[in-house]
Parts: C-alpha cells; sequence; structure tokens
C-alpha cells in the first residue's frame, strides 16, 4: 500500500542559531513550520531574538546554523532580491518626494512592469486600503495611520509569497493601533498572503495572529492559537509575558487528582491534574464577590485579605490584595474587579485597608510546571 505523499510546509525554518558575540546568543535552534496563508506572530520582549529570526527569513542576516526552506528549497544563497519576499518595519520608509501612487508603485516600477499594469495594481491597493484617489497626495499631508496604509500597500503590490512586518504599529499612539490592528488582518487575510508578524504587544499579537509564538532568550518558549496561549500558558515565562502576576506553588496528588494544594488554601480544579508539584495560575479576573447576585456557580476556593491598592480604569477595578499563606508568606494578588461586581450585590467597593472576600472560578484556574526556588514573582 503506497504511503500517502507528505507536502512540506510552506515556510520551514529548522534548527536556527545565531551569535553576534562569543557567547551571546540571539537565537538557539529555533525550529518553526509556517502554513500558506498563515499569519503567525512572534511575540516577545526586545532582545529575544524575534527581529533577528526574521531578518535571516529574508536574507538580511546569515544563520551560523540551521535552514529556511520554502516549499521545500532551501534559501541559502539566494539573495534578497530573488525571494520575492514583502517588507514592512515601524519606519514607514516611505520617499517623502513622491506621492503615493509613486510609492505604491515603486517596487512593481523595479520589477518592470509595464506602465497600465502598475497603475491599475496601484488602484487596487489603495482602495484595498480604504485609500481610493489618495494617489496624487504628497506624503506629507497624511495621518500616521494613513501613511501606515500606504507602506502596507506597498509591501502587498509586488505580490510576495511572504509577508514579513516589524512592529508595523509600533509608532503609532495606542488609539490608532487599536483601530489599524482589525483592519490590518482583515486586509492580510482578504489577500490571502502568508505573514510573519513581529511585536512585543500581546494584544496585538492575539488580533492579528492565526497562531502566537511566544519567544524568550533565543528559544521559542510556546506556539498555539492565541486562545490556546492566553488560556494556557505553558511555562513560568509565558504567564509573567501575558501579565499574569498571581502564580502560587502547588501540589496535586494522586488520591486528589481534581485538587491543588496551595499556600493559600486547597483550590478545586475544572478536571483532574497529573499528580506532583505544579505552579497554580490565578487570572487576575477570577474572582467575584460571594452572595446570592455571585456569577460563580461551582467556586473552586476563596480568597480573603487586605486591600493594599485600588486604581479605577473605567469598566473594572485594578486591586492588589496582600493574603498571608499557610507558610507565612506574604502574597500579593492581582484582581480586575468589574464595578457592576459590587452594585450587583448592593456592596460598597472595597477601599484601601479593608479586608476583602473573594470567590474564585475554577474555569480562571491553569497549572504551569513548578518553579524553581526564587522563580515566583507574586510573593511581598
Amino acid at each position: 500500500m503506497n504511503e500517502p505523499i507528505q507536502t512540506p510546509p510552506f515556510l520551514s525554518i529548522q534548527q536556527i542559531a545565531k551569535a553576534f558575540a562569543p557567547g551571546i546568543a540571539a537565537l538557539r535552534g529555533v525550529d518553526l513550520a509556517v502554513d500558506e496563508g498563515e499569519i503567525v506572530c512572534l511575540l516577545g520582549p526586545s532582545g529575544c531574538g524575534k527581529t533577528t529570526l526574521l531578518r535571516i527569513v529574508t536574507g538580511l542576516e546569515e544563520p551560523d546554523q540551521g535552514r529556511v526552506l520554502l516549499r521545500g528549497q532551501d534559501l541559502a544563497g539566494v539573495p534578497v532580491h530573488r525571494r520575492r519576499f514583502g517588507l514592512m518595519f515601524q519606519e514607514f520608509a516611505l520617499f517623502p518626494h513622491k506621492s503615493v501612487g509613486e510609492n505604491v508603485a515603486f517596487g512593481l516600477r523595479m520589477l518592470g512592469w509595464p506602465r497600465e499594469r502598475v497603475q491599475k495594481r496601484v488602484a487596487e491597493m489603495l482602495e484595498l486600503v480604504a485609500l481610493s484617489g489618495y494617489q496624487d497626495r504628497s506624503i506629507f499631508e497624511l495621518s500616521g495611520g494613513e501613511r501606515q496604509r500606504v507602506a502596507l500597500a506597498r509591501s502587498l503590490a509586488p505580490e510576495p509569497l511572504l509577508l514579513m512586518l516589524d512592529e508595523p504599529l509600533g509608532s503609532l499612539d495606542r488609539t490608532l493601533r487599536e483601530e489599524l490592528m482589525n483592519e490590518l488582518r482583515a486586509i492580510l487575510k482578504r489577500v490571502g498572503v502568508t505573514a510573519l508578524y513581529v511585536t512585543h504587544d500581546q494584544q496585538e499579537a492575539f488580533a492579528i495572529g492565526d497562531r502566537v509564538v511566544v519567544m524568550n532568550q533565543g528559544l521559542i518558549e510556546q506556539v498555539g492559537p492565541p486562545e490556546t496561549v492566553y488560556s494556557q500558558p505553558a511555562t513560568l515565562f509565558v504567564a509573567r509575558f501575558l501579565g499574569f502576576h498571581n502564580l502560587l506553588p502547588g501540589l496535586v496528588s494522586p488520591e486528589r487528582p481534581q485538587e491543588v494544594r496551595t499556600p493559600l488554601g486547597v483550590f478545586r480544579l475544572p478536571r483532574e491534574a497529573p499528580p506532583g508539584p505544579c505552579t497554580l495560575l490565578i487570572r487576575p479576573d477570577a474572582v467575584d464577590a460571594p452572595g446570592p447576585a455571585s456569577t460563580v456557580r461551582q467556586p473552586a476556593g476563596q480568597l480573603e485579605g487586605r486591600v493594599a491598592l485600588r486604581s479605577f480604569r473605567g469598566s473594572v477595578y485594578h486591586m492588589e490584595v496582600v493574603v498571608t499563606g499557610e507558610d507565612g508568606v506574604v502574597y500579593r494578588l492581582r484582581f480586575q474587579a468589574p464595578d457592576r461586581l459590587w452594585r450587583r450585590g448592593g456592596l460598597p467597593v472595597p477601599q484601601v485597608g479593608e479586608r476583602v472576600r473573594f470567590l474564585v472560578d475554577g474555569e480562571q484556574l491553569a497549572l504551569l510546571p513548578a518553579a524553581s526556588d526564587g522563580e515566583l514573582g507574586s510573593r511581598g
């Protein structure tokens, strides 16, 4: 019986390593496969290696080790201009002396496209990015968001096999970034281009990516759909990078696989867990006030402590609650409690210094690998 022929991934990154100085590794054996039409976001702090990886795929840097394959073909020795990859960076790098249309047409003219085809493609791209009729405008007449759209149109115009974006929204203010996140994803999906997208902003990565690749110190910590990475962080680094601080040492016994014992008491898990030491993550939105108005029908447990900090953020209060554990250690837990949580039950919002009791929703708990000594940062 003939075995089915396996098609290689559209883009395959195999054991890529790169060091810019002895003992300082930017990348340490990175493996990643990208499917055609997929948007993959490389997420991580500055210096984690995400931009270096992008530059190696582009051909702007040579790896010390490993291969980059496009549809099974090794790209070693293939110059940048022959890879048919599009690039878009935080600095839009638009030509100030050229009009909007001339900027979008630049790459097409470099490829030798005939004039009529160039004009048609420029009009298509400007319509795609909602800038129809802007062909003759000066770059100086545009807002930051409009310049970003022109840069995207210019990157997409030559029909790249792969589009690579390095912090493309980084120079925009938060409001404009929020507005353009969904637009950018919609445009990339409409075109169907495969994309590698570099960002340090988790909200950006979650909004734009089909998959998120979390990187740290030249290694990949976790790969998965945004929902999975958020709901089930694979490591303590991923949890912390996503802004989770409520991390407690825990232990699951073989006799009670659906419970985890921590210094703050026993919490019931929504499903059985493997026995042994672990780290319990309590998400900041895992709490609810006790009483008949509570939405937690099967609480995993409860927490009681003193409010050390309270900050009103519109629809929610950010709170830091100090809790003393059974081990005598003081834990500072951070929560996001909706304003309606208290109004619903007719309760006053706790003030700084007051004691507060919360119910914990088991669906908002996650188990991570056990931490080494000194690795947990939720202690006071």
